[in-house]
């Protein structure tokens, strides 16, 4: 099922943030002092945005954060989060969980959708790739790669 996440669930979003991220930083998670219960509660408290899960068997196992960004047109939209528990790789949940926002921003008129993925993180990389993404130019050390989907019919 993918719906929503509730205010009531953010410490299961947090910790499959966490586990999901720590797969793509080989030296363990930077610890930049962000404070992800409160990022999270804020994500869910936007009212332009919007925070879903996919739930399985009564647990969230992937998630996705978007709204349009600052100082973005109307029709842009930007994937802050995207996560699969990797305990779920490999399943289709990233694929199911990516069709609904898709079914989102094409419902809500958006032409443009963008993020940012961690440049060590290629499996995400690859991933969005099969999605429909196409990688914008970075310059050499950037540690996030600009993407870029159409999810509006042209």
């Amino acid at each position: 099922m993918i719906r929503t996440v509730l205010p009531a669930e953010v410490e299961d979003v947090v910790a499959l943030h966490g586990r999901a991220r720590a797969t793509y930083y080989p030296d363990g998670v930077p610890q930049d002092g962000t404070d992800w219960p409160a990022a999270w509660r804020s994500a869910l408290a936007r009212p332009d945005g919007r925070v879903l899960c996919v739930v399985e068997a009564g647990r969230i196992v992937g998630l996705a954060s978007f709204r349009t960004p600052e100082g973005a047109a109307a029709d842009t939209v930007k994937l802050f989060q995207f996560h699969v528990d990797p305990d779920h790789w490999g399943r289709g949940v990233g694929t199911a969980l990516h069709a609904a926002c898709v079914e989102e921003w094409q419902a809500d008129g958006r032409r443009t959708a963008v993020l940012d993925v961690h440049v060590d993180n290629r499996r995400a990389q690859l991933f969005y790739r099969r999605q429909g993404w196409v990688p914008e130019p970075s310059e050499p050390g950037d540690h996030h790669l600009t993407m870029r989907f159409r999810p509006a019919a042209e």
